[in-house]
């Protein structure tokens, strides 16, 4: 049951990231613009939350708990984002860097994946090196960032996503097909 839900959590979240590639890949700015604002309508709401909370506990345990400071500071993240979504927008290529730094350190952990089936001696120990490589590779073009347009380097994101997805959902696949088949008796 616990392999069931490893595998179903795994596959939600590639299937997550294939839809958001494909959403950035349609109108990133518009995409990025909407989640920075569903991301500031729920900081209000948690934050307007946190400031009834607070003056509905007692004061012994709002003091401890800070939670008019939460609530406020939540609050305040909440309406900026709602207002300035744009300026988001302003500052992808910052968090780009950060999206490919995050695709190094995914880079990383495959690597120890496809050592890991090399001293195993499995079969398909090229798939998780194929997207290993893959994901050097798109980690080294996004740090040198030679699109002309925030919107273009989005872009680039989107199909980078999808990419690994895909890699990942075929890697999964064929491991879990590869366990299933009884070793050969010699």
């Amino acid at each position: 049951m616990k392999k069931i839900k490893n595998h179903a959590l795994e596959h939600i979240v590639i299937f997550f990231e294939i839809i958001v590639g494909i959403l950035l890949l349609i109108n990133p700015i518009a995409f990025t613009t909407g989640i920075i604002t569903a991301a500031g309508v729920i900081l209000c709401i948690l934050g307007l939350s946190s400031l009834v909370h607070y003056f509905r506990t007692p004061i012994d345990t709002a003091v401890k708990e800070q939670v008019l400071f939460k609530g406020a500071l939540l609050l305040l993240v909440g309406v900026f984002c709602t207002v300035k979504a744009d300026w988001f927008v302003s500052v992808f290529p910052v968090l780009t860097i950060l999206y490919g730094a995050c695709i190094l350190l995914s880079s990383l952990q495959k690597l120890q994946t496809t050592v890991n089936m090399i001293r195993l001696k499995k079969k398909r120990w090229y798939l998780p090196a194929i997207s290993t490589l893959h994901a050097i590779i798109c980690a080294v073009v996004i740090f040198n960032d030679p699109f002309e347009t925030t919107e273009i380097l989005w872009r680039f994101t989107g199909i980078t996503l999808i990419i690994e997805a895909l890699l990942d959902f075929a890697g999964s696949l064929l491991n879990n097909k590869e366990k299933k088949v009884p070793p050969v008796v010699q």
